[in-house]
């Protein structure tokens, strides 16, 4: 009688009938032998599973391994947010590794005495499957995912509630919860499709995430470079379909924060927010010469950092957050959706998450961090903190935390009155008809959306000649016509027409701090302009007085003129 020999892939059928699908491992890049369909195979060997599998004399480690463990300690995945505890790969994971770190030939197999000569390199090439020995920048494995991790981490599903095909390995999460090394029926050898989120949602529940626009939106790409989704299927067309990948990659990210795509973070937002996908070019403003300059700052921020910036720095997410964000409308002073589920700190000091009122997203920076931007103006009273300017109580401030405190404004313009409240946006805002809300970048100084021109005629001969563009920012909320007509104050147009003094040689555009000023010296945002305004004699303190209804004097000097006082 013959001996019956049994070929080793058909006695590998028998062991592994997973693989027996409308899909097997024969049509895909895991078929490393000569009849494998990708370009990286043997030359003449014919096994299929043996490159992994073989049914005697294998390692001790299920399912009859048939390559070494690479023996190697690697870098491990690590974020200032991750309350899971990767180890060292094992389980699955090492097996994966045994070819996917790129330390041991393909070929090079424990049932073969030499290692089979394989077709290009006998190595993983470089590229997205090469992992290294550098897991810093892939997603976490060989950790423990129980209801205790989802429970602290807030955000995770309860492990319990995890349907299959993903699943989790002895309770871990490998590199075997997502991917099926014997089928390739989606992409990737996953497990369930990537498109929408599907493959993430089985164990990620981000906070706001439903509702975003990065969840929900139909935008496509027109074509024009850069490719905002280099890494995902060619199939996946829409800022919906991509979703998680349209900020992050889950193996060889160009970051190692978050695995995003790449290491500039606004380059993870600038290649949709440019033009090519979402409709506003956002990239265009910040080439503008003053801007919230984001390509300044690398991998400062961090997302659980203090709501209160401490170390200064802006980055995209800083104002925006990329799981909350929609195209929602509001009033102010609330956020609208684009600002949804962003940190703040509110008018009393205290840190909000998330903020509720949009000025609260800009004091995070404004109102009293260290480092942050000088006072453009010097002013006889000194503050550069934004909050405490624009406090309720406060002699004078512009109404953005509250309805002013002024109830005459002759010169506003409807729908504006004295009970309107506004935007810190109204004012800082990139510049020009079409450009996206918010201060992104302008052509004005201080990121003003409109012209607002400072230079005075007593520092500089030729001074600031009066016009519609030149002070075009004031004018876009106060009638030109009323102020120029000496309607609200008497000297208005003698100062601004005849003097070229600009606004801002008296007025101080945010507010001024009850704790520094006065009802009877600072009301209507007087705060005078140091070096143009000076003192009137020695001893004699530059202040305004209001003596009620339209009425006042002056203590100064300015433009050679003393004024001490002079009254109107």
């Amino acid at each position: 009688m013959k001996k019956l020999i049994i070929p080793i892939f058909l006695l590998f059928l028998l062991y592994f009938p997973a693989i027996i699908n409308a899909q097997s491992i024969v049509t895909t890049k895991h078929n490393l032998s000569v009849s494998g369909p990708g370009t990286v195979k043997a030359i003449t060997e014919t096994e299929i599973c043996l490159f992994c599998h073989t049914p005697h004399n294998s390692r001790p480690v299920a399912p009859l391994w048939n390559r070494n463990d690479p023996g190697l300690n690697y870098t491990l995945y690590s974020s200032s947010t991750l309350q899971a505890l990767p180890g060292q790969p094992d389980g699955t994971s090492i097996l994966c590794l045994s070819c996917h770190d790129g330390t041991i030939a393909l070929g090079s197999v424990i049932s073969r005495s030499s290692a089979i000569n394989m077709t290009a390199s006998n190595f993983i090439p470089s590229g997205v499957s090469n992992l290294t020995q550098n897991l810093r920048n892939d997603h976490p494995i060989s950790f423990i995912y129980n209801s205790a991790l989802a429970t602290t981490d807030g955000q995770l599903k309860d492990p319990l509630s995890i349907t299959t095909p993903v699943a989790l390995k002895n309770g871990k999460v490998q590199c075997t919860s997502c991917h099926d090394p014997h089928k390739n029926i989606i992409s990737d050898f996953l497990l369930a499709t990537s498109q929408n989120s599907n493959l993430c949602n089985s164990c990620h529940q981000r906070t706001y995430w439903t509702a975003s626009s990065h969840n929900t939106s139909t935008k496509t790409w027109n074509g024009t470079a850069p490719d905002p989704w280099p890494f995902t299927d060619p199939s996946m067309i829409t800022v919906a379909q991509n979703a998680c990948e349209s900020c992050h990659n889950p193996h060889n990210s160009g970051s190692n924060i978050m695995l995003l795509k790449y290491q500039a973070e606004e380059s993870n937002c600038l290649d949709c927010h440019n033009g090519n996908a979402a409709t506003k070019n956002i990239s265009a403003q910040f080439a503008k010469p003053y801007k919230h300059n984001i390509s300044n700052y690398t991998n400062i921020h961090v997302a659980n950092e203090a709501t209160q910036v401490t170390t200064m720095h802006v980055e995209c997410v800083d104002c925006h957050n990329p799981h909350a964000a929609k195209n929602l409308t509001a009033v102010a002073p609330f956020v609208n959706g684009f600002l949804a589920g962003v940190k703040g700190v509110n008018q009393s000091g205290v840190a909000v998450n998330p903020a509720t009122n949009s000025y609260e997203v800009c004091y995070r920076c404004h109102a009293g961090s260290a480092g942050a931007p000088a006072t453009a103006t010097a002013r006889v009273i000194v503050q550069n903190n934004i909050r405490l300017e624009l406090a309720p109580g406060n002699p004078a401030y512009h109404s953005v935390a509250t309805v002013g405190v002024n109830t005459s404004v002759p010169s506003l313009i409807a729908p504006w009155t004295t009970s309107s409240r506004m935007y810190c946006t109204n004012c800082h805002a990139s510049d020009g008809v079409g450009s996206p809300a918010g201060p992104h970048g302008s052509s004005f100084p201080q990121i003003l959306k409109l012209q607002y021109l400072k230079t005075d005629g007593a520092t500089n001969s030729a001074g600031t000649t009066e016009s519609a563009a030149a002070y075009a920012l004031c004018y876009s909320c106060h009638n030109r016509t009323s102020i120029l007509s000496d309607i609200s104050f008497k000297e208005h147009s003698k100062h601004i027409t005849g003097a070229r003094t600009p606004c801002n040689t008296c007025h101080d555009p945010h507010g001024i701090s009850s704790t520094q000023g006065n009802a009877t010296n600072n009301s209507n945002l007087i705060n005078f302009r140091t070096g143009v305004v000076t003192a009137a004699a020695t001893g004699v303190a530059i202040r305004f007085e209001d003596l009620g209804s339209r009425r006042g004097r002056c203590y100064l000097k300015c433009h050679g003129v003393v004024h001490n006082p002079y009254t109107y």
